[in-house]
């Protein structure tokens, strides 16, 4: 363990956590813009522009120096489904823009409380069909997310999957929320453990989310979706987390169907850890390993229409 990760852990035990227990909405959406405004830098050089993507609403791009025409990566914030933004996400999703060549797209989607299952799921589908409206291929698509929004990339995935539609050249979730029924061992497990998120507020959101509907339906729950003929799926979680068996077991499901599956399972690291990328060599080294990833994924989708 770094010593910057010692003091981040400890820092986000003391503040975060608790904010997370108590704030309303409104107040978290405003610190965590806030809080990214001043924490979290990303590289200079990635240009980043706000446009229209059609029937799907305004999405920010982020370009690199000679980014390849091919390859793009749809990005999906979490935050709950309650905060968190494409500016939150921005520097991060920058470097790993950075790191492979590729231009990202972060989309906006609808949030609780004023929207609630499955209309963010909708806005995410919207964004994908957006991309391939305007003649981006499905294999030159990567789809990553974290928290909530791996639950919006896995539901995207599995969307795809069972429609029989085009895929997308790989997917990927940092600490990936995947079970709205948190049955994983690890929700009790690590509910001390886990510096940043409290579990009984995982409990509220969900309730807030869902509004009534089945937990249970794969559509809420994508750890519970059929993902066979799915492309290659990367995944990594602290062991620490609330979340962490949400990974294990989507690894699983997914080899039992035959998916190449990548679990990258770190000691000890906060929910997310990837944002904290201009502070922690830990975060560095995790999306340098996502990147190498996205970098190896073959082109034999390439073209796919």
């Amino acid at each position: 363990m770094s010593l910057r990760q010692h003091l981040l852990n400890r820092y986000l035990r003391l503040t975060e956590k608790p904010l997370l227990a108590h704030a309303n909405p409104q107040f978290l959406r405003a610190t965590m813009e806030m809080q990214a405004r001043l924490f979290f830098k990303g590289p200079r050089e990635v240009h980043a522009e706000w446009r229209d993507l059609p029937g799907a609403g305004s999405a920010l791009w982020l370009t690199p120096p000679q980014a390849s025409q091919g390859r793009v990566i749809l990005y999906v914030h979490g935050g709950g489904f309650v905060f968190g933004s494409p500016e939150t996400h921005r520097a991060m999703v920058a470097r790993l823009s950075l790191l492979t060549g590729a231009r990202a797209v972060l989309p906006r989607y609808a949030r609780v409380p004023e929207a609630a299952f499955p209309k963010p799921a909708q806005d995410i589908r919207a964004a994908w069909d957006a991309l391939r409206q305007i003649g981006i291929a499905a294999g030159d698509i990567v789809i990553g997310g974290d928290s909530a929004g791996g639950a919006l990339v896995f539901d995207l995935l599995a969307q795809l999957c069972r429609e029989g539609a085009a895929l997308p050249a790989g997917a990927f979730g940092l600490s990936p929320l995947l079970d709205l029924t948190f049955s994983g061992p690890s929700f009790t497990q690590n509910a001390e453990s886990d510096v940043l998120l409290p579990a009984a507020r995982a409990k509220e959101m969900a309730r807030l989310y869902l509004r009534g509907q089945d937990a249970e339906s794969p559509r809420a729950s994508p750890i519970l979706a059929d993902f066979k003929g799915a492309p290659p799926v990367w995944l990594t979680v602290s062991d620490s987390e609330i979340l962490r068996d949400d990974s294990r077991r989507l690894a699983a499901r997914l080899r039992e169907a035959g998916v190449s599956a990548t679990l990258q399972e770190v000691h000890d690291l906060p929910h997310v850890w990837p944002l904290f990328q201009n502070h922690l060599p830990e975060a560095r080294q995790s999306l340098a390993a996502l990147a190498d990833w996205i970098n190896a994924l073959t082109s034999d989708r390439a073209g796919e229409s």
